[in-house]
């Protein structure tokens, strides 16, 4: 099939993502075209809202702990050494995070709080004294856990967050962010989720039962980020994110029993694009094969990979153990976009850092669809198998696989698609000319998958979606005495040289 021949094709079938990942209206979104010259305003950081706004928590928002309710001016040694304790002091925690300065410690005593926490205040810790003892628990009418609006340098810690309508926990507009030993649970978008943010951490938590995705970054370059120690099971996806990268690391993390597993994207639905240099290395990728999550078209779509790469450019995926999937371990693919907000970015743009970029106009026409190829990326000494169609493809649909410049060497992998792809592009050495007849010698057939989705199982209502209960989690240490960390000095420094690839 040629290429313009591919093109017809997959927009008739109706796209490569139909809809693209996370577009929900309780994420802060465009999700409407744009005029030409006009930046969507709901990508940015929404103003802080007062905490009388419609997420506020009911009157009783603790369940068999809290202590009666109290007027806040009538508490006077609440946070006198920078500590203030939920429900000894403050009746509820948004009672203590607006009476906190930045610096405190907004410590929470064990038991269910139905809450929707709203923080506006910078450099404030929120921690529950025990990871699973201290339960922020939405009833599926409260929708966001904990959500920071544009304040710098908080930190959560140490709490479990379940059945929220949006997200478990959301850093929207941040500069400085940290997760840290939390669990989001039966979340109806993303369980942890940082937009717009830059400078943050999330680590040694846990998502299961989103729709979309267990973790996910977006709109951000450079992101200086770190995902490190998480595991994600039962979503939409492991991890997605649009338009993330720049200093951006997935490590040591565990992704299994996903529709799919590591989603990285391209897209003009959220700023930044495309999503460029990610740091993918050192995680378990197993199983992403699984039917009965909640989970939007995307998921749908790429179930059954291990890491995709959906017209990303310049990522390294390397020394990941991967294995276990109904279609690839690794596959970079394009990634066609509807009811586009902007044309593709040229070639000496894919390095405009967000800031620059937001502040340019739209293109003066805009095509109703978008294809973003995979470009530059780098496969290496990855550990991948048991993958029923190929371990590890890439193919191009406007462009010609052999000039996307992506390449792979070293990886333990049984099969591949274009089927001598080690050899015809490997990295540190000249690729096989673009008309090499060796580009389309057992090609990935990347259209089967729109195919594929059509009769793959059907989302499951995240409200009653079968998941494994949560398992024994480590706490954070020292919950009820370590000082207040804020999030000032993110992410920490990770020696990604030292981190080897996991064993099976």
């Amino acid at each position: 099939m040629s290429v313009n021949s591919k093109v017809l094709a997959l927009a008739a079938t109706g796209a490569l993502v139909v809809a693209a990942c996370g577009g929900s209206s309780g994420s802060d979104r465009a999700e409407v075209p744009v005029q030409s010259g006009e930046i969507p305003e709901a990508t940015e950081a929404p103003e802080p809202e007062p905490t009388t706004a419609e997420t506020d928590p009911p009157a009783t928002e603790v369940a068999d702990t809290a202590a009666p309710a109290t007027e806040p001016e009538e508490i006077d040694e609440g946070g006198a050494d920078g500590v203030l304790n939920v429900p000894d002091e403050y009746p509820s925690i948004q009672a203590a995070v607006d009476a906190a300065v930045p610096g405190d410690l907004v410590l929470i005593a064990p038991g269910v709080y139905n809450e929707a926490v709203n923080v506006v205040t910078d450099e404030i810790v929120i921690r529950g004294l025990e990871r699973e003892g201290v339960v922020l628990d939405g009833e599926f009418e409260l929708d966001n856990g904990i959500r920071v609006l544009g304040a710098t340098g908080v930190a959560v810690e140490n709490l479990t967050t379940q059945n929220y309508t949006d997200n478990g926990v959301f850093f929207t507009g941040a500069t400085g962010y940290r997760a840290s030993y939390v669990t989001a649970y039966r979340i109806g978008d993303y369980g942890i989720y940082a937009f717009d943010s830059v400078n943050g951490q999330i680590e040694h938590s846990y998502g299961a039962g989103s729709p979309d995705a267990g973790f996910y970054i977006g709109q951000c370059y450079p992101c200086n980020a770190v995902v490190d120690n998480v595991i994600s099971e039962h979503n939409g996806l492991g991890y997605s994110g649009t338009n993330a990268g720049g200093n951006l690391i997935i490590a040591n993390s565990t992704f299994n029993n996903n529709r799919a597993g590591i989603v990285p994207n391209s897209g003009s639905y959220e700023l930044c694009y495309p999503q460029r240099q990610n740091l993918i290395v050192g995680n378990t990728v197993y199983s992403n094969n699984q039917p009965d999550t909640p989970a939007i078209d995307v998921a749908l779509l790429a179930m059954g990979n291990g890491v995709v790469v959906a017209g990303g450019i310049g990522n390294t995926v390397e020394r990941n153990l991967i294995y276990d999937h109904d279609k690839t371990g690794i596959a970079l693919v394009p990634f066609l976009e509807e009811g586009a907000n902007d044309d593709l970015p040229s070639e000496d743009e894919w390095t405009t850092e967000c800031a620059e970029q937001r502040l340019e106009p739209l293109a003066d026409e805009i095509p109703e669809q978008l294809l973003w190829e995979a470009f530059d990326n780098v496969i290496r000494d990855n550990d991948i198998s048991d993958s029923r169609a190929v371990d590890i493809g890439v193919e191009g649909v406007g462009a010609p696989t052999g000039e996307l410049r992506n390449c792979f060497s070293g990886n333990t992998a049984a099969t591949s698609a274009p089927a001598e792809l080690e050899v015809i592009a490997a990295c540190g050495a000249e690729a096989a000319a673009a008309d090499d007849p060796a580009w389309t010698t057992s090609p990935l057939n990347v259209l089967q998958w729109l195919v594929d989705a059509e009769t793959a199982p059907p989302s499951v209502d995240y409200e009653t979606a079968e998941l494994p209960p949560i398992p024994d989690l480590d706490d954070m240490p020292d919950a009820a005495t370590a000082p207040a960390e804020p999030a000032t000095d993110m992410p920490r420094a990770l020696d990604v040289e030292a981190i080897a690839t996991p064993t099976r």
